[in-house]
């Protein structure tokens, strides 16, 4: 069974972010386990809670075929943490699915993982995606090689559809 790590932020993740892609990968059979700075009940944006499953310190990429950062306000959390960049790069660097959503993909591009790459991100965050070396599309969703990327909410399901889809490859 493919597994799955989602990261998102304790206060301010995006509700359908995190929810509608959850559920795509777990109807096509795949493990999700939710990663936060704290085990506590996460607070969406919209007012979803969650019980993370595991510290994002404890996230170990050698247990998961995918890492997906969840975007949201509080998305901005991950942008300069030291242990995402490394955890991403690790990603990228062993083929494994790498994902971003939103504001959360100014993580992947702050890491170094989109460089040369197609990528996607909230509109009001392109610059940091371009600045950061990626190819920035504005499309909906992105996908070059392992790496995907979607701009917001309304690609949260396509989003979650194509890293299923991925992980089956």
């Amino acid at each position: 069974m493919k597994k799955a790590v989602m990261v998102i932020s304790h206060e301010g993740f995006r509700d359908e972010e995190l929810l509608q892609p959850k559920e795509v990968l777990e109807k096509n059979g795949i493990e999700v386990k939710v990663a936060s700075t704290d085990l506590a009940l996460a607070k969406g944006k919209l007012g979803a809670s969650i019980k993370p499953d595991i510290l994002f310190k404890d996230v170990n990429m050698s247990d998961f075929d995918a890492i997906i950062f969840i975007g949201g306000p509080g998305c901005v959390t991950y942008w300069n943490d030291h242990y995402a960049h490394k955890l991403l790069s690790e990603s990228a660097s062993s083929g494994k699915i790498t994902a971003g959503i939103c504001g959360a993909a100014v993580t992947l591009a702050r890491a170094g993982v989109l460089t040369g790459k197609r990528a996607t991100v909230f509109p009001g965050e392109s610059k940091e995606l371009i600045n950061n070396g990626a190819d920035y599309t504005a499309r909906p969703f992105e996908r070059d090689g392992n790496i995907i990327t979607a701009s917001g909410p309304a690609a949260a399901y396509v989003f979650g559809k194509e890293i299923a889809a991925a992980l089956r490859e």
